[in-house]
């Protein structure tokens, strides 16, 4: 089983941030790059208009020859664009650095491709939206919240430029599946030299403060600079203080579980902390 990371482009302003950082998480995991493109051919076919009425014997037959090669076209239009774009992100990652990056064009959805890959990924890339998705800052593409749910392999979401890791927050509530997820962090290559922050949003309780003293203390061990805290409150809206306050540069959460944090990540209405991310969010699984 391959262990590389796979970075899934397109033509939306967020590539370029994907690409940077998949070229950042190989070389800190000393792992193989690829980048991989999807053509949906069903998304873009030509709906087949209603040609009953008046229209003479011959003419329906030849319009829809006509729709034919117009979506052969697209297709081909499509995967064409596909080329250049693994091209020039190929072209991206080896002036960062990283040796031999390779470029995969599938057809089909993303999500199904990815799913269909995941056994070969260690690490997945992904912008906030895709090229399909509504522009606005506070809306999360749909591909993005399904690969969520339905992938067993982190995730990294990123924004649309690269900023180099230097404090990294792990929201975490004590729980087994979380005390994995921060083990998961500790040994992770891919903060060496990083200050990670532990913020538990709960009540002042010995459980707590035991479960933090806990967390610092594995980080600590694997050589990671550690800071921590205990924070009464909202999840979505304490979280963001401590951010601000502490000048972090990515956020790190666990897609499992049954808590709030949980909820936040593969709820039922598309989920608050990364509609508001503008900051790269690494989600363990």
């Amino acid at each position: 089983m391959s262990d590389r990371v796979l970075a899934a482009i397109d033509s939306s302003q967020f590539s370029e941030g994907v690409c940077d950082y998949a070229a950042w998480a190989a070389k800190a995991l000393n792992a193989p790059l690829s980048f991989i493109h999807t053509v949906d051919n069903h998304h873009a076919q030509v709906t087949e208009p209603d040609l009953t009425g008046n229209l003479g014997l011959g003419t329906r037959e030849h319009l829809l020859e006509k729709l034919s090669g117009i979506e052969e076209q697209h297709a081909k239009v499509s995967r064409e664009r596909g080329r250049l774009l693994l091209d020039a992100a190929k072209e991206r990652a080896i002036s960062a650095g990283v040796a031999e990056p390779q470029c995969l064009q599938r057809n089909g959805t993303l999500v199904e491709t990815l799913v269909e890959n995941e056994k070969e990924v260690r690490l997945l890339v992904v912008g906030k939206r895709g090229e399909t998705a509504h522009q606005a800052s506070g809306h999360l593409g749909s591909n993005l919240e399904r690969v969520v749910r339905e992938m067993h392999r982190p995730i990294l979401m990123v924004p649309k430029q690269f900023t180099q890791p230097h404090n990294v927050m792990m929201a975490f509530d004590g729980s087994n599946t979380a005390r994995k997820g921060v083990e998961m962090l500790a040994k992770s290559p891919l903060f060496e030299g990083a200050t990670c922050h532990v913020v538990i949003v709960g009540a002042e309780i010995a459980e707590n403060r035991s479960q933090l003293a806990w967390a610092l203390e594995t980080l600590r061990e694997a050589g990671h600079t550690a800071e921590g805290a205990i924070r009464a409150g909202e999840v979505e809206k304490t979280l963001r203080a401590y951010k601000q306050e502490n000048g972090i540069d990515m956020l790190v959460m666990g897609a499992y579980g049954h808590s709030r944090i949980r909820h936040l990540l593969v709820g039922s209405t598309t989920t608050t902390m990364l509609r508001k991310a503008q900051l790269p969010v690494l989600i363990l699984r």
